[in-house]
């Protein structure tokens, strides 16, 4: 049976280079899709897409993600990561105070991941870039937001600890195989 793993925490957790590891490892992985999408919206002249048209931004989120857990469906391989997942999307509204409508929440409830790893804000390793513009503070506000969301629909969140990108790979196989 296939567990759909679900790494999410603020902006600049190190996320990606997890998953880049997992990659390395001969893993499937599902990757952010954010940056895509900021980057096609500033090919058309939006700066900041998720600033200037959040409930746009979030919607293109939403449909990149429901399709990645999709094709996640139509693998054969046990374990598939993803760097993010539904959830995140409602989250980062909550932040904004942007209104959405249910049917995120509807989404969020019709694909479940089977386990939820957090990787928190770590000051030494907070990187500010063109597509990642929130402050290391905002990214503390936002970890909030998104432990709050994944605990309000269910989830049981594992803490991933502070240390290398094996070590931290390590830890969530192990955590997968307990």
């Amino acid at each position: 049976m296939q567990q759909k793993i679900v790494l999410i925490g603020g902006p600049g957790t190190g996320k990606s280079t997890v998953l880049k590891e997992f990659i390395s490892r001969g893993y499937e992985c599902m990757p952010e899709i954010s940056r895509e999408v900021t980057l096609e919206a500033q090919k058309e002249g939006i700066d900041q897409l998720f600033l200037e048209k959040p409930l746009l931004f979030s919607e293109l989120l939403l449909k990149g993600r429901e399709k990645q857990f999709i094709d996640a469906d139509l693998s054969s391989e046990k374990l598939v990561f993803f760097d993010r997942g539904m959830p995140d999307v409602h989250a980062y509204m909550d932040y904004l105070k942007t209104d959405y409508p249910d049917t995120y929440i509807k989404k969020c409830n019709e694909y479940k991941y089977d386990k939820v790893f957090m990787l928190r804000p770590w000051k030494e390793i907070y990187i500010q870039d063109n597509e990642r513009y929130e402050s290391f503070e905002q990214a503390i506000e936002l970890d909030k937001f998104l432990r709050k969301t994944y605990e309000e629909l269910g989830y049981s969140i594992i803490d991933v600890p502070f240390g290398s990108v094996k070590d931290r790979c390590d830890f969530i196989i192990k955590s997968i195989n307990d």
